[in-house]
């Protein structure tokens, strides 16, 4: 289940950075290359931070080779439609469905690692946003995971509440599909009610450095 919800992940995110670097003109080669950032940059964060040596993709390249293909499929896809006003508000929607499977597939990982709860959680938040967060440097765009919206802090709770599912004795499976839902209702409602954390932006103008 954990490699095909992967794949699912993987899939999702490429298609987000695909239309992401589409939004920019990108060619191909550029929307490729975001996919792939997108689909693969959080895992090798991951990895990298827990010490797993090669790391996932080189070991097994099915994540790579949906990435590329996703990519192509949108590049494809976007101009034969000629679409050249894509909503923002669509990538954020794909966004959170990758987001919610690699947050609780990085915690999993983890886990597999012998790592303890706090560093499950935020191997989960890193394996979900790593990716986005190359993804919107690479496209020029301020990370979703600096904006106001709630993003990170959807990874952590999704995450703890898949530790809290395990913790009562459910299956893994389905802990892992509980983390997840937990983690995009918390990202769509964040999206749909537009809803942040506190924030200085209205004081920001008065801070001085």
């Amino acid at each position: 289940m954990v490699y095909y919800l992967n794949l699912l992940g993987t899939a999702i995110f490429a298609i987000g950075g695909s239309l992401a670097a589409a939004r920019k003109g990108m060619d191909l080669f550029g929307v490729v290359v975001a996919a792939v950032l997108t689909a693969i940059g959080g895992g090798t964060l991951r990895d990298l931070c827990l010490g797993v040596h090669p790391v996932n993709w080189v070991t097994d390249s099915s994540g790579l080779v949906m990435a590329v293909i996703a990519g192509i499929l949108t590049f494809i896809y976007v101009s034969f439609h000629r679409l050249t006003d894509i909503p923002f508000q669509h990538l954020n929607v794909a966004d959170a469905f990758g987001l919610a499977l690699f947050t609780v597939i990085g915690c999993n990982t983890a886990i597999d690692l012998n790592a303890n709860p706090l560093i499950t959680v935020t191997m989960g938040m890193l394996t979900g946003s790593g990716g986005g967060i190359m993804r919107d440097v690479f496209s020029g765009e301020i990370p979703l995971f600096f904006r106001q919206e709630i993003y990170a802090t959807a990874c952590l709770v999704g995450g703890a509440a898949y530790l809290m599912f395990l913790d009562i004795s459910i299956p893994n499976s389905l802990a892992m599909l509980g983390g997840a839902a937990v983690t995009l209702a918390i990202r769509l409602a964040a999206i749909h009610w537009r809803l942040s954390l506190p924030n200085l932006a209205r004081h920001a103008e008065n801070l001085k450095i």
